[in-house]
């Protein structure tokens, strides 16, 4: 037992070594985020593990990056080191957001500053109010804007105005079956924003807009909202991203799990149009 405790060590040296402070080392006790592996009855003084002075550093690291307490207890104890990359590029994502809206502020600033702008707005140029669509409106324009994506699909001279106008009727159409359609609805848009964007050669936004399909798909199959072709047609999707993308591997694994799920679809004409699909991916 006595060797043991000789090689704890004491607070003020574990502060030292980690570069964290004795106060914050208690309140991380508190929190239990970072126990002491002995605390003195009489004078409530704390020693260390050596082998804690490795996540005492973690936690100094991620507290820089300003991630919140609670989320760095998550990271620590995920045991899945993928899980661990996801929740920081959470807050990656957090902090960019906030990056974005102080740029904003510092735009709107500048021109305050500068006399281009009225420190009271004008009431009378405030926006006008915008028409509300009925729910029967945003299903038709959805309907509508996705058909004519298809025209633009296979138009072999697009103009760039016509490439312009394929990608924002297609985002467009996704945006009004958010306001009018189911799940299943949400990932048939995101399936054909995907289609757009590998028929442009584009494949990281193929890739998030087909991944976003798949979880739309796989939930509406979960709800049984999805026909039985969807999933198949989600497969496909996330087949021709990550081939477009350049990983034939990740396109030949999706390619194979759309063709078992093939086997699944009923109607033979809803299956035909899946395998020609299959037979036109880039592999």
């Amino acid at each position: 037992m006595a060797k043991m405790d000789d090689e704890l060590i004491p607070i003020g040296r574990f502060a030292r070594l980690t570069g964290v402070s004795i106060g914050a080392l208690r309140h991380y006790d508190e929190l239990a985020l970072l126990r002491p592996v002995a605390v003195d009855q009489l004078t409530s003084y704390r020693r260390y593990r050596p082998e804690q002075v490795e996540t005492a550093r973690a936690i100094a690291r991620l507290r820089d990056l300003e991630i919140p307490l609670d989320e760095i207890r998550f990271v620590l104890t995920a045991d899945d080191p993928a899980i661990q990359r996801r929740r920081i590029a959470d807050h990656r994502s957090r902090i960019e957001a906030r990056i974005n809206r102080l740029q904003r502020v510092l735009h709107v600033l500048g021109q305050l500053s500068a006399g281009k702008e009225p420190l009271v707005s004008d009431p009378n140029d405030a926006p006008t109010a915008t028409v509300d669509l009925d729910t029967a409106a945003h299903r038709r324009l959805g309907v509508d804007l996705f058909n004519h994506v298809w025209t633009l699909i296979e138009k072999p001279d697009r103009s760039a105005a016509e490439t312009d106008e394929m990608i924002h009727a297609a985002h467009a159409s996704r945006y009004h079956w958010s306001k009018a359609g189911t799940t299943v609805n949400l990932g048939r848009g995101e399936w054909q924003i995907a289609r757009v964007y590998t028929v442009l050669g584009r494949g990281e936004p193929a890739k998030w807009h087909a991944a976003r399909c798949l979880a739309h798909v796989e939930s509406a199959t979960a709800a049984g909202e999805a026909e039985d072709w969807d999933l198949a047609a989600a497969y496909e999707a996330m087949a021709r991203a990550h081939a477009i993308a350049g990983d034939g591997a990740e396109a030949t694994t999706w390619r194979d799990r759309a063709r078992t799920a093939l086997a699944g679809i009923a109607d033979p004409a809803d299956r035909e149009l899946i395998e020609g699909d299959l037979a036109t991916l880039p592999l």
